[in-house]
Order: structure tokens, then C-alpha cells, then sequence
């Protein structure tokens, strides 16, 4: 038969309470030691009964070197939680300083920016005029810079683009031979022509009948 589910509540009755005590009591015990055995964990436990009656078990020899290792876990315990609420106070501490910081920030953010100035003095607006004066000098330079540095890769660049332009028309220097253009030979070819026309009227003169005599 499956067993009735026990209301936890105390039991009025001394004898049942009583005889319930003793179970529970040794069926614990039991369990610590079983625990200790199997899993090799140093236990100790401590009951006393309704009427002062002490009951104890520990898996070590000496009971009292397990409550002393206890006290110590204790101790630390209560320091670490210690320690703990003193960091989370000094960590709120931090908030509420940084949260002022940034309210300050926010507020020399707007008077730069020309809102917010009603509140402020001559002193203050020449203030804010240095550090405007300021601020535009360092920005100034540091754009000068920018193009000086800018300036001088584009140049570098500039002598390196030379420098392949110049292998290139070498290599192609070495790899095609020179050919005479069509039109300085031409003037050739019709002298040649011209002066062979000349000795062909020479050569091919001719005459036709008796030779004529001189006398």
C-alpha cells in the first residue's frame, strides 16, 4: 500500500510525536552516514530532543575538529558578505559621482554650443572663448598635418609611378628593334628610279639608217 502524504505540522500527540522522533532520528542518522561513506563528505550532526536529550554523528573521529571547520566557513562567510556590502556602497558612491560628472559635461556641452548662456558671466563667456580659441588652433594643426602628411604620400607616390614609367619605356626600348619609317625611304626610292630613267635614255638611244660620213 502506498503511504499517505504526512501534513507537516507538529504532532500533538506525545507518544505518536515521540515514536516519530526516534524513527526520523535514526533514519537521518542513517542517511549521514551513507552520504559520508559515498560520496566521501565530512558530516556531522547534532539533535537534541524536546526534552534536551543530545544525539550526535560525524564521519571524522572528532566531532569538534568538524564544528571548528565550520565556525571558520562561518567567519569567512560573514567577511566575504562584509566586504561585499562595503563594495557595493563604494560602487554606488561611483554612480552618484560619475552621474554628477556627466551632468556637469552635459552642461560645458551646451554653453559651447552657445545655449544655456544666460546663467553666465564675463568671466565665464571669455572662459569659454578661450577654450573655443583653443580648441580651434589644435584642430587647425592637426588639419595642417593631415595634409602635410597627405601631401608627402602623394609625392612619394608621384616618384614611384616615375620610376615604372621609366622601366617601362626602357623594357620596351630593348624589346622591339627600330624600323625606318615609309616616308624617309621614299625619297631614296625615287632617286633611285630618277637616275635609272637617266641612264635608260642614255643607253636606249638609238639611230635609224645609213651611217653619215664626215669628210
Amino acid at each position: 500500500m502506498a503511504r499517505g502524504k504526512i501534513q507537516m505540522k507538529r504532532i500533538e500527540n506525545t507518544t505518536s510525536r515521540q515514536a516519530t522522533f526516534s524513527k526520523r532520528r535514526n533514519g537521518l542518522m542513517k542517511k549521514a552516514y551513507e552520504l559520508s561513506v559515498l560520496c566521501d563528505a565530512e558530516i556531522a550532526v547534532i539533535i537534541f530532543s524536546q526534552r534536551g536529550r543530545l544525539y550526535e554523528f560525524s564521519s571524522s573521529t572528532n566531532m569538534q575538529k568538524t564544528i571548528e571547520r565550520y565556525r571558520q566557513h562561518a567567519t569567512e562567510d560573514v567577511a566575504k558578505k562584509a566586504n561585499m556590502e562595503q563594495y557595493m556602497l563604494h560602487l554606488q558612491h561611483e554612480a552618484v559621482d560619475m552621474a554628477r560628472q556627466i551632468e556637469l559635461l552635459e552642461l560645458s556641452k551646451r554653453k559651447f554650443l552657445g545655449q544655456g548662456l544666460g546663467s553666465c558671466s564675463v568671466d565665464d563667456l571669455q572662459e569659454i572663448s578661450g577654450e573655443l580659441e583653443r580648441s580651434l588652433s589644435t584642430i587647425r594643426a592637426k588639419k595642417d598635418q593631415l595634409f602635410k602628411e597627405q601631401i608627402e604620400r602623394l609625392k612619394a607616390k608621384e616618384v614611384l609611378l616615375s620610376e615604372e614609367n621609366s622601366r617601362l619605356h626602357e623594357k620596351c626600348g630593348e624589346t622591339e628593334k627600330p624600323r625606318q619609317s615609309p616616308l624617309l625611304a621614299q625619297p631614296k626610292e625615287a632617286g633611285i628610279c630618277s637616275l635609272s630613267s637617266q641612264s635608260s635614255d642614255v643607253e636606249t638611244e638609238l639611230f635609224i639608217g645609213l651611217p653619215q660620213m664626215h669628210f
